[in-house]
């Protein structure tokens, strides 16, 4: 059986229409992309505006290495990383290293591959969905990238080998690449679980549960003495601006895709287009949309 695209019923996370835009913004947004439509498919359209929003996301990455050499420059909120490993090394014990040492590899190279595929596959098949495969794939190419252009431009060295719990890392240490990609990926997985969930004490856990994940990811990384505090607060700051980006993008997705089903359905008897030039596609004005109270 081939996978398919997302049902009307995931169109929505408890009472909340994903193709309704309330905000100003969001609207603007909107009408973009439903005018783009006359050139580009809905598809098209999601992995165009996926790349868009990874190379701003990646731009981003690279002011971000600036501030923090400017405030580095200024001992600022770096002030906190000495501090915050005195008190992590202050609780460390054989069992406490072990056990973070093996919590933290799930988050490492492998470790975050293997389960970003699996759970991905799992949902695919489970779902009969292409969705989980292709919002992955943009979402860890994305989170890549930026890791990579972060350590690149900053450089910035771990904390000493004699503070950090073996095994050692020689990589640079700004951005932490397992803070980022653990909020990338545990973020995209809550998205598409809450979009199957009907209550919303599951949607509050599983949310609560991604939640948990990354932030003990980071804290796992400060724990072992492999990262600094601010490679994590910053990690995960890039990590959730990412995430928004996938899930908007998916968000216009379902929205160019709805317009289209309605505007196919309210014409059942027109002609198709004749000659070169493109169907003309006409662009709703966006429905008041009544408040959240989920």
């Amino acid at each position: 059986m081939p996978l398919i695209d997302d049902t009307p019923a995931e169109e929505r996370i408890g009472d909340r229409d994903l193709t309704s835009w309330p905000t100003r913004c969001g609207r603007g947004l909107a009408l973009l992309a439903l005018a783009a439509t006359r050139w580009v498919s809905a598809h098209t359209l999601l992995v165009v505006i996926a790349v868009v929003g990874g190379i701003l996301a990646t731009a981003m990455t690279g002011v971000s290495a600036e501030i923090y050499d400017a405030v580095e420059e200024g001992d600022g909120v770096t002030g906190l990383d000495r501090p915050a490993l005195n008190a992590a090394m202050s609780l460390r014990t054989p069992l406490n290293d072990e056990v973070a040492t093996w919590f933290t590899d799930l988050g490492g190279p492998v470790g975050m591959a293997v389960l970003a595929t699996v759970v991905t596959v799992a949902l695919a098949l489970l779902w009969r969905s292409r969705t989980p495969v292709v919002l992955m794939v943009i979402a860890v190419a994305g989170s890549l990238s930026m890791t990579t252009v972060g350590k690149a431009l900053v450089g910035r060295t771990r904390p000493p080998l004699a503070d950090a719990v073996p095994p050692f890392e020689s990589s640079p240490s700004f951005p932490s690449g397992h803070s980022l990609n653990s909020v990338v990926i545990a973020g995209l997985v809550a998205y598409l679980l809450v979009r199957r969930q009907q209550r919303t004490r599951t949607r509050t856990l599983t949310v609560a549960l991604a939640a948990l994940f990354a932030v003990a990811m980071g804290l796992s990384r400060v724990f072992l003495g492999h990262h600094w505090l601010t490679d994590v607060l910053v990690a995960w700051t890039l990590g959730l601006a990412w995430l928004a980006v996938v899930i908007t993008a998916h968000r216009l997705f379902l929205t160019v895709r709805r317009a289209g089903s309605t505007a196919d359905a309210g014409a059942p008897g027109d002609a198709p287009p004749t000659g070169d030039a493109p169907p003309a596609v006409e662009v709703p004005a966006a429905p008041d949309v009544p408040a959240y109270r989920d």
